[in-house]
């Protein structure tokens, strides 16, 4: 039996305060239109999305304030060894920080990492479609998807919501038959390749010591040491990274997790070597 739901907007829409009615919004659970591709978000039931600020008011009938501040710091970079990419893992509201375990390496396939800047919500639901696609492209073409198409199916996807609140700013890193890729996706619609990138609140701390000591013929252990100790001053300075410093390493035989270590062991142990 189909359940119809018939949302009263009066907190949203004082204007139709007591017009309970179908005119109202209208939604049909039982697999409607808006049900058939769940890889497709609703949009919202009005004109212009990207001013949704200016429809939602309070009981008072005050606009309610929506700007979410987040923080974070993610970085990758290539080598001669492949790609390294080192994340924090502090999930913040404004000052509340609301996890210290985030994850912020999305484990795509064996060939393909993404890293989460932005919105937790938007990156990891959009990294998780692209990890459907990445599937579905290799079972219909019984081959792994390169990493320049992963990059490009993930920034076709986001550009439709331009403009409507998405917050994404993320890495995707992976090994396919034309060697190592490394690109920086947004959801403004940017799509670079390069070798070095940083991105969140703590980028430009993470910035500054990786482009001291970046080279391209760095060893592995150099390379893990230089990403690991870059976001760890970036997390030293600023307030919105923290948490568990994490390390992976893209090589020509997939991925490796290298290493998960708490920023305030490593503050002592860089503390004791000075």
């Amino acid at each position: 039996m189909a359940l119809d739901l018939i949302c009263g907007m009066d907190r949203f829409f004082p204007e139709k305060q007591g017009r309970g009615t179908k005119d109202d919004i209208h939604f049909d659970i039982s697999g409607g239109a808006n049900f058939i591709n769940h890889t497709v978000l609703a949009l919202p039931p009005f004109g212009e999305p990207e001013k949704l600020s200016d429809f939602i008011v309070g009981p008072d009938g005050k606009k309610l304030r929506i700007d979410f501040e987040h923080g974070t710091t993610t970085l990758g970079f290539m080598y001669q060894g492949g790609i390294v990419l080192a994340v924090d893992s502090r999930a913040t509201g404004g000052s509340y920080i609301a996890s210290q375990s985030m994850k912020k390496v999305v484990e795509i396939n064996d060939y393909l990492l993404g890293t989460i800047a932005g919105g937790a919500a938007d990156c990891v639901y959009w990294d998780r479609v692209l990890t459907k696609q990445c599937r579905m492209y290799e079972l219909r073409n019984r081959e792994r998807i390169s990493v320049a198409a992963a990059s490009k199916l993930m920034t076709n996807m986001i550009y439709n919501y331009k403009g409507m609140g998405l917050s994404i700013g993320m890495m995707i890193a992976g090994w396919d038959k034309r060697g190592p890729g490394l690109y920086y996706v947004d959801s403004e619609g940017t799509r670079t390749p390069g070798k070095v990138f940083s991105a969140g609140s703590g980028s430009t701390y993470a910035l500054g010591v990786l482009d001291s000591g970046y080279r391209w013929d760095l060893s592995d252990d150099e390379a893990y040491e230089l990403g690991r100790r870059s976001i760890y001053h970036a997390t030293f300075r600023d307030s919105y990274s923290g948490g568990i410093v994490r390390v992976y390493h893209m090589k020509a035989t997939g991925w490796v997790h290298i290493s998960d270590e708490d920023c305030k062991d490593l503050h002592y142990a860089y503390a004791d070597k000075k």
